[in-house]
Parts: structure tokens; sequence; C-alpha cells
């Protein structure tokens, strides 16, 4: 069976005043209908993944190596016209900033109906039929006024259910969810991780959600595959990062939790500051900040150790036992 998504040995490098190396060796993959967490902080690489899946990077200074395919495509010999009909079709992506993303010029049932009209080729009227029934699906209250409204008439929680039918209207394979919960408050948060979650299941596709925050990967994927420095460090199920992460820089994520800090215990940070991506990596990239490094980790990339089926961390001192750190 074909997998939903099989990247293999993906490096991306940005050139200019000075090279940026944001991925380093990135393979991942995915089944049909599984949702995967991209778990790390800041400038880790997450959103430059999902947007060398989309094509989104740009071409003049961005080299690509490696392989990227979904459902079998090619995603890296895509151009032109295939390239457009693969975004929104097969993938497509909701965005980190609704009021960014969507047009301020356009209603939001004309963005939606526009989509539609150019993958499904619908006249306007049965598309926006189908903008009507997205925005019903998302729970949009008086969805058929909402439908003829602009995006800054709408409250946040409003423009990110908008996104999100948008991003669902031509019922791609694969949907790419960039930390789409950051700006919003936690109970808005929660309602459209719960939804989220349900049209997945619904639809039938795969999801790569992008996060910070471990409870949110908790709470919405499968599988987790924690980013540092561009490159996966620890890779499993959700429970298995939660109950057995093997990697320094997952123990240090799991152990910064703002619940101990809103009950007036001192945040548990991770010391010192992720590095500079300015060349590839030749040792751990995470050992100036690593509690147990060894000097051997300072010297060398470490070996992916993988205990179990899908399950594989990048560390030297991956195989003993937690209690030595």
């Amino acid at each position: 069976m074909t997998k939903l998504l099989d990247i293999q040995n993906l490096s991306v490098k940005f050139s200019g005043k000075r090279n940026v190396h944001a991925i380093n060796d990135v393979s991942l993959a995915m089944e049909q209908g599984e949702t995967l967490a991209l778990l790390g902080e800041s400038g880790s690489g997450k959103s430059v993944t999902l947007k060398a899946l989309l094509g989104l990077l740009p071409p003049k200074r961005t080299r690509i190596d490696g392989s990227m395919r979904v459902n079998g495509t090619d995603v890296l010999s895509l151009r032109g016209k295939a390239l457009r009909k693969y975004r929104g079709g097969e993938v497509s992506m909701v965005f980190q900033e609704p009021a960014l993303a969507l047009d301020p010029v356009y209603t939001v049932g004309h963005q939606i109906a526009e989509s539609v009209m150019r993958h499904k080729g619908l006249d306007k009227a049965n598309a926006m039929s189908v903008a009507l029934d997205m925005l019903d699906r998302v729970r949009i209250p008086s969805a058929n006024r909402r439908l003829h409204s602009y995006p800054h008439e709408l409250s946040g929680g409003m423009r990110q259910r908008v996104m999100i039918a948008l991003a669902l209207a031509c019922r791609p394979r694969l949907l790419l969810a960039d930390e789409p919960t950051t700006a919003l408050d936690a109970t808005v948060q929660i309602q459209i991780l719960l939804l989220l979650r349900e049209l997945q299941k619904e639809f039938g596709m795969g999801v790569i959600f992008v996060t910070h925050d471990i409870g949110v990967a908790v709470e919405i994927s499968e599988r987790v595959a924690v980013m540092y420095a561009g490159q996966i460090v620890e890779e499993g199920t959700t429970r298995e990062i939660i109950n057995d992460a093997r990697h320094p820089y997952t123990r240090g994520l799991l152990a910064a939790n703002l619940h101990d800090v809103a009950r007036g215990t001192r945040l548990n940070a991770i010391p010192g500051a992720p590095p500079a991506l300015d060349s590839a990596p030749g040792a751990c990239s995470f050992a100036p900040r690593c509690p147990i490094a060894l000097p051997a980790c300072r010297a060398v990339l470490p070996p992916v150790f993988a205990p179990g089926p899908r399950r594989r961390v990048a560390c030297l001192r991956a195989t003993e036992p937690i209690a030595a750190e």
C-alpha cells in the first residue's frame, strides 16, 4: 500500500548574505488517515518542512535535496499547472495567522468558492453551496450570513474556522496545520482542536500538526516527531514520547511545563539557545545545551537508535537508563 507521505533525507538550504541550513537530512513517513505532530521550539524547522511540502519556498534562493512523495506523487518534480493542482487539491494548509492568510478584499464565501471552482471545476453557484456546507461543518453560527462577511468582520476563532473550511473544501488527502491555535484563547483552542480531530476522522485525511506545545500534541496526534535545529531527534507514538522519552531535548520539553508556573513553581527551562544554522551539523546540535553530553557528542553525529517499529532516537546515550541523567 502506498504511503500517504514519504520524505527521505530532506535537506533545505537558503542562500543569501549567509547560508542557512534550515533542514538537515529529515526523513518522515505517514500512513493514510494518520495524525503526526511536529514538536519543537521556534526555529527548529517545522514550518519550513511544511512549506517545502507545498512548494512555497523561494526557488531562487533555496536548494532542496532528498525526496518528498505524497500518495506516490514526487512533489519536487511538480511545476506550473501540476503544482497548482497539487496545492489545495492533494495537500492543503491551515496557516498560523488567518488574519494574514485570508484576503481582506474578498468575502470568505468567495475565497472558499474560488478554490472549489479551480480544483473541482464547479460553477460559481455550486461552489458557493460547497462553501456554505463547509462553513456549516466547521460550526460557524449563521453560516448563510457569514458566507458574505469579510475576514475583518469575524473574530479570531471564526477566522481560524474559515481557514479550516477553506483548506478542507477540496477534500485533500493531507492537511498541514501550522500552529493554528497559537493566537487563540484556551477555550477556543480546545474547540478548534476537537473540530480538527472530528473532521480528520470524517474525511479520512492525514494531518501534520505543527506545535511547540506538548499538551496540544497529546490532544491531537497519534505520533510525534521532535525537531531540533532542522533535524528529527526523536520519533514515536504519542504514548511512547510521553512515557518513555529517550532524547534529552524531548525530556527537556516535557519538563518545561507551564502548568507548574501557574501553580507557583519556577519554570524548568532548557538552558542556552538553539545553534546558528549557517553550517551543516557535524556533531549533535543539542550537545552545548545537553546536561548529559559526552565529549563524543561534540565530535560526531549521533547514531539513530531504533528501539521499536517506527521508533527512533538520534542520541549517543539513548540506550542508557533515564536515571543516568
